[in-house]
């Protein structure tokens, strides 16, 4: 489990690897996330958009932008949670996730609220202890 807090915007990420949606043999290897995100502040936030910053183990990044997540602009109310699950198909068997949610108040503000950087990591990925 991974944790950031923005402004009273606390963000959970949980990741696990999928294997029944993997291929290792086809260079693909799939991760489900769930995140749970609660309004721990005293004022009224919409999730207005998203931004992801995928990396493999090769280094090489993918970004992903978009409004709201999973379809959905929650709006959170002081000690109030929303939490969804989505997924990150990789070409390697490790990689790693980090981003942000661009969040409106009830007075029109936005900030971002920071996603933890988490692993994303397969039993296919080879460790080296130096």
């Amino acid at each position: 489990m991974y944790k950031a807090v923005t402004r009273g915007i606390s963000v959970t990420v949980t990741p696990r690897y999928m294997p029944e949606e993997s291929s290792p043999s086809d260079n693909r290897y799939f991760f489900a996330y769930t995140v749970e995100i609660i309004n721990t502040g005293l004022e009224r936030v919409q999730l207005r958009a998203r931004y992801w910053k995928i990396i493999d183990e090769r280094g090489h990044t993918q970004e992903v932008r978009g409004p709201g997540v999973v379809g959905e602009q929650p709006i959170l109310g002081p000690g109030e949670s929303y939490s969804y699950t989505s997924g990150c198909p990789l070409p390697t068997p490790s990689g790693t996730m980090q981003g942000c949610y661009v969040m409106e108040t009830s007075g029109g503000e936005t900030f971002n609220a920071d996603i933890p950087a988490f692993s994303l990591d397969s039993p296919h990925t080879k460790r080296v202890v130096h």
